[in-house]
């Protein structure tokens, strides 16, 4: 990664260097592709293995969607569990979103669906929403990224966040309880593992 490229960045300067890992997502040994100038890119990040291991089974059905995708682990973990189900893997990232496309068309994941904020449908809403999300981008960023996206749950449907604890997880967790509306989520610590937190956000009405 260059000196000014960012996991965040929409095209990053650096090199891609494209190699093949082996990871186990959803209970199996599947190989997926990665390169530099994306997140986490030698391969799963202990806030997304925290994740993977505390969230519930995510639902069968519906559209289901990863805010901040990067390579993949969690939108491949969704699609692997969930084969009837439409997956989102949203990045700004186009070098992530390429080798999300490549890993899921190696793993023959046809519901999977790498692409850019803007080129999600606006009227899906979705059943779940499981995310790394991008902390580091700085506060106004995330909560905006937070308040454009938690909205579009389906009603009964949850978010699950995981976030370290000395990246401020207890203080988002109640900015989000400020900011949503208290009748219609309902948010919540849901687990805690190894200095971070997964938080729940879920839809009531």
């Amino acid at each position: 990664m260059s000196d000014h490229d960012h996991y965040f960045t929409a095209d990053p300067a650096s090199a891609a260097q494209q190699r093949s890992l082996s990871v186990q997502l959803a209970g199996r040994d599947v190989t997926v592709r990665s390169a530099a100038g994306i997140f986490s890119p030698d391969g799963i990040d202990k806030g997304t293995a925290v994740l993977l291991r505390e969230v519930p089974e995510p639902p069968t059905s519906g559209a289901l969607l990863d805010l901040g995708c990067g390579w993949g682990p969690i939108t491949l973990t969704l699609a692997l569990r969930s084969p009837e189900a439409t997956v989102y893997g949203v990045d700004v990232n186009e070098r992530a979103l390429d080798l999300l496309r490549t890993t899921a068309a190696s793993l023959d994941l046809t519901t999977v669906h790498a692409c850019r904020p803007e080129d999600v449908p606006p009227d899906v809403e979705f059943a779940a929403i499981w995310s790394n999300p991008p902390i580091r981008v700085g506060k106004a960023v995330l909560h905006d990224l937070l308040l454009t996206w938690l909205p579009r749950l389906a009603v009964g449907g949850a978010a699950y966040l995981v976030v370290q604890k000395n990246l401020g997880s207890d203080s988002l967790q109640k900015w989000l309880a400020g900011q949503l509306p208290a009748d219609a989520y309902a948010v919540r610590r849901f687990a805690l593992d190894k200095g971070f937190r997964v938080l729940e956000v879920r839809r009531l009405a």
